[in-house]
């Protein structure tokens, strides 16, 4: 896909979504739909993606994000990104530590 078709945006995710298998399953999820990016814990108990694509594609996380995930989610904050970050734009999606 070429660069000026892709969006970028982070979510931060609130609820019950540590401990529960929200990164693994948001890992799936994203590469089924062609998604890149990564998904971290944060220390306030919060789940963090960045998540690159099409924006349909961005769009459908967002969503499964909201309605696939197991845990509890509370909020989805989202974020614009303009810019990718100091790596670049990632080639796949995965898990942070």
């Amino acid at each position: 896909m070429a660069g000026e078709d892709r969006i970028a945006r982070r979510y931060i995710v609130t609820g019950l979504v540590q401990g529960v298998g929200f990164r693994w399953t948001a890992q799936r999820v994203a590469r089924s739909l062609d998604v890149t990016g990564t998904v971290r814990n944060l220390p306030d108990g919060a789940v963090e993606i960045e998540a690159h694509g099409g924006p349909e594609a961005v769009e459908s996380l967002r969503v499964a994000l909201r309605t696939r995930m197991p845990g509890r989610v509370d909020a989805v904050r989202e974020d614009r990104l303009e810019s990718p970050g100091q790596g670049g734009i990632p080639d796949d999606f995965r898990v942070v530590f």
